[in-house]
């Protein structure tokens, strides 16, 4: 019996990203620092700071012949310092919460990806299984991300704000066997 090994890297990020490019895996022991954003600051935006952060995904598939015996993966979340910038002038403390709490999140749908994963079985059509659910973990992310903003008012709302690191704290808690190493 011949098993072969088909390899398929897909990335997703809120903006384009070089392979080659310095990435940060998220660690709970390493919060972010200013000096981490190492972007340009947007002159056109009224943002203080901009966290560029995704879930890099892959897979490979092992066959035997046509058929599809077994298949691994690996899921991380990642910041990207060069996409990343704040506002010297603008920046504190408590917007680098606000920021930390976008890369929190990222490594939140990271482990909620890694836990539907295992609930995935083998079959013929796993590479499409597999594409979709990568599809629908960012479609969430993004969702998530969004309302996050649209709610803490962009970190303004300080008490939504507070919430919002409670819940997220409490979420990565629940599934932390999921976690990042």
């Amino acid at each position: 019996m011949q098993i072969k090994h088909l390899i398929i890297c897909l990335t997703f990020l809120f903006i384009g990203q070089n392979p080659d490019e310095e990435s940060m895996t998220w660690n709970e022991s390493r919060k972010l620092t200013w000096a981490d954003f190492k972007g340009e600051v947007n002159p056109n935006s009224d943002a203080v700071a901009l966290t560029a952060s995704g879930i890099t995904f892959g897979f490979s598939v092992s066959t035997s012949g046509s058929r599809i015996v077994d298949y691994s993966t690996s899921v991380e979340a990642h910041f990207y310092p060069n996409k990343s910038w704040y506002n010297k002038d603008k920046a504190d403390d408590y917007i680098l919460g606000h920021e930390q709490l976008h890369f929190d999140i990222t490594e939140l749908y990271t482990r909620l990806f890694r836990q539907r994963l295992t609930k995935l079985r083998v079959n013929q059509n796993i590479r499409k299984q597999l594409k979709q659910l990568h599809a629908n973990i960012n479609e969430e992310l993004n969702t998530t991300q969004k309302r996050y903003d649209e709610q803490s008012l962009h970190s303004i709302n300080v008490e939504v704000q507070n919430e919002w690191r409670e819940y997220i704290s409490a979420e990565l808690a629940k599934i932390e066997q999921f976690k990042s190493r």
